[in-house]
């Protein structure tokens, strides 16, 4: 029987992380996996919930979270109701963040075997958390980027944004400019070793799963190819056709998955039971 658990911890400068738990009572745990969402994302986003359960059905716990300061609350968790805190979000807070939830999934699944499993952005996070944490067995990337540093404005509006110390992103999906505030460029050069993707994954020693579709226009395919070049353990899997979300959208209210995310799903179900 599925069951699913909610809990709450505290995150970065007092904000709350708002955690699900999804299990299959009565079978046996094979490992926990963890799930970071991507920017602009939330963890009920699209088809996440019924990742979920497919993950539990295989015998693996599956523990998703909101980072403290995507934007949501615990109480309104899939909308954009804080704006304040998406704007001083940061690379660093969602390393440390991560970091607190596999103490928290340590604590309580004693003994089993932890995988980072991130989508986007969330999939950077996690294989950044690798070079952090020996708690951790496996990581899996979906659809990320290998570098996290080279995304900022031209110097003209990198001047702007110090002046005004704010630029926003227009969420198409739900017609909002969200704010970047300039903590977080400033934070990006002061923590440039942290958050260096390339240096994470040549000297990765765990066993890691990169998923990306060929026809990703929000991270190219080349950037899967730099990890898999940066270090020939990891497992590349191009999915032909796919897109950013491998054909996922929200609201999700289909009761079978798009025929590139059961690809994505099959491919690491398999790599997680080897």
């Amino acid at each position: 029987m599925l069951k699913k658990e909610v809990a709450i911890i505290k995150g970065c400068h007092e904000k709350p992380i708002l955690i699900d738990t999804t299990i299959f009572e009565g079978e046996p745990i094979k490992g926990v996996v963890i799930l970071s969402h991507g920017f602009k994302g939330f963890k009920d986003w699209g088809p996440f919930n019924k990742i979920a359960e497919y993950f539990a059905e295989n015998g693996f716990v599956f523990v998703k979270f909101n980072f403290s300061h995507n934007g949501t609350s615990p109480n309104s968790p899939i909308d954009f109701v804080d704006l304040d805190a998406f704007g001083n979000n940061n690379f660093c807070k969602e390393l440390d963040e991560l970091g607190l939830i596999v103490d928290w999934v340590n604590n309580l699944f004693k003994g089993y075997k932890i995988t980072l499993f991130g989508h986007s952005r969330g999939g950077a996070i996690s294989m950044l958390k690798t070079a952090e944490s020996n708690k951790v067995s496996n990581v899996i990337s979906w659809a990320s980027p290998s570098n996290l540093l080279n995304r900022f404005p031209v110097i003209d509006k990198l001047n702007k944004w110090k002046k005004t110390n704010v630029a926003y992103i227009y969420n198409g999906r739900t017609k909002q400019n969200m704010p970047m505030y300039y903590q977080f460029y400033e934070n990006c050069l002061a923590n440039s070793d942290r958050l260096n993707v390339e240096k994470s994954v040549t000297n990765m020693r765990i066993p890691h799963l990169h998923v990306h579709g060929s026809d990703d226009i929000t991270v190219l395919i080349d950037e899967a190819k730099n990890i898999k070049y940066w270090n020939p353990n990891t497992k590349l899997h191009i999915i032909d056709g796919a897109d950013h979300v491998f054909g996922g959208f929200h609201p999700y209210n289909l009761n079978v998955f798009p025929v590139h995310l059961q690809e994505a799903l099959d491919v690491t179900i398999n790599f997680l039971e080897v």
